[in-house]
């Protein structure tokens, strides 16, 4: 089983701690809004450090370097599908509207032949803790208990 790694993005806005989460893209997603955000992450290349993947795979799902910092490690999660996840976590603030995310293709209509291109990430945006927990896939919501207890 392939692995994943990811970088949880907080900051502090008026004593309220804030994650930055990405809306996956594609037709599955496009009509459910709780349960499908995520952390920015991705597969990590032959040989490659989880912590270097994290980096690499914010700046090409966001389209913008990741924020200089410190790396959190968050350790290891296991989503419902059995992916394993490894995230750290950094400090840092910018404006979701400057992001310009990468795009993968797909085949839809399914069974169509008719390939289309579709954002990996369709919106992006600060949430509080309470209502991230609602908003970020299951498998992901240890990762900000894990944050809580690490700032």
């Amino acid at each position: 089983m392939k692995t994943s790694a990811g970088l949880v993005v907080f900051r502090e806005r008026a004593g309220v701690l804030e994650v930055l989460l990405g809306h996956m893209g594609g037709p599955f997603w496009s009509r459910r809004d709780e349960g499908a955000w995520s952390i920015p992450k991705g597969e990590l290349d032959e040989g490659e450090e989880p912590s270097a993947a994290a980096l690499r795979e914010f700046e090409e799902e966001l389209g913008h370097a990741p924020p200089d910092g410190p790396l959190l490690e968050l350790g290891e999660i296991r989503q419902k599908a059995g992916k394993l996840v490894v995230a750290f976590a950094v400090e840092g603030d910018f404006d979701p509207e400057q992001l310009l995310p990468g795009t993968f293709e797909l085949e839809w209509p399914p069974r169509s032949g008719r390939r289309q291109a579709f954002a990996e990430v369709d919106r992006v945006q600060w949430f509080d803790l309470a209502t991230a927990r609602r908003k970020i896939v299951q498998g992901q919501v240890a990762l900000l208990d894990r944050l809580v207890d690490r700032v």
